[in-house]
């Protein structure tokens, strides 16, 4: 996806990721949060929920400008047992007409070059690229294994490396999810953000899984007479509290990108909490 740079005359934009949903997502709840955040786009990252076609035609209903894109949970299942074994991820992949890595990588990189020329370009995947670190907490680290290693994709590497060689898109930032936030086995947190050759472009993992939690515990004296009828109303959807991911762009550059979780109760919502993950240094505004 592109977005407009200097060439289009410097906008602001704001961009809201929803990282691997796994079937946490409501849509009049998520609808409530989003409206609260106002982003100009909404980023999905995939792994929806295993053949969870009504939460993804949920998605679809979504009443914002929005970009997605398909994760490994949601794959082609169902069969009869007296089938032949399908390599079913082959089968994918050659819907798409995707052979092998290098094919992948291509495909990335025409993409990304059709886009217009004033343009930054926004790469939008399920899993980030190999090369950001092989420690379990490493953006795309394997954690459910004692050494750890680098679990990311090597054709989007491969794609980003050519594109910043042979041409002169502008590549900002990369969105994906796919490897949690929560580490395997207890294991601490993952770094969700990382940071290329000169701090040129951004990665941004945003699978804070799950991105539904309880509220936290609300005092009865603050809530008013309407927001309890509210509350009684749908009992059936209490205060829950939603993650997403905020980015905020200025003139093709990010400004800012913050964890932030939005507290959805009865018709309203708030900012629960917010956690910045990157800020720009102010003598580069």
């Amino acid at each position: 996806m592109a977005s407009s740079g200097a060439g289009a005359g410097a906008v602001r934009v704001r961009l809201a990721v929803v990282g691997d949903v796994h079937d946490d997502w409501i849509l009049d709840e998520d609808t409530k949060a989003l409206h609260f955040l106002q982003p100009d786009l909404v980023l999905f990252t995939g792994d929806y929920g295993n053949e969870n076609v009504q939460l993804v035609k949920s998605i679809s209903d979504l009443q914002f400008p929005k970009a997605a894109i398909l994760g490994n949970h949601d794959c082609w299942r169902t069969h009869q047992f007296s089938e032949k074994k399908v390599d079913r991820v082959r089968l994918q992949l050659a819907r798409y007409g995707v052979d092998d890595m290098a094919g992948s990588a291509r495909k990335i990189y025409d993409a990304a070059t059709a886009a217009p020329e004033e343009h930054s370009v926004i790469l939008l995947a399920h899993n980030g690229p190999t090369g950001l670190g092989s420690r379990i907490d490493d953006i795309c680290g394997r954690d459910w294994v004692a050494g750890g290693g680098d679990h990311g994709d090597p054709d989007l590497e491969q794609a980003i490396s050519d594109l910043q060689r042979e041409t002169g898109v502008s590549i900002p930032l990369v969105v994906f999810g796919h490897m949690h936030k929560s580490l395997a086995y207890g294991g601490g947190l993952r770094k969700m953000i990382a940071f290329g050759a000169n701090n040129q472009t951004i990665y941004l993992n945003g699978a804070v899984v799950p991105r539904v939690k309880p509220a936290e515990a609300m005092n009865p004296s603050t809530i008013s007479t309407s927001e309890r009828d509210e509350l009684q109303e749908s009992a059936s959807v209490g205060p829950m509290s939603r993650a997403f991911t905020t980015v905020d762009l200025f003139d093709g550059t990010v400004e800012k990108i913050s964890e932030v979780w939005v507290l959805v109760s009865g018709a309203q919502a708030e900012l629960e909490e917010e956690t910045v993950l990157y800020k720009r240094p102010c003598e580069h505004m």
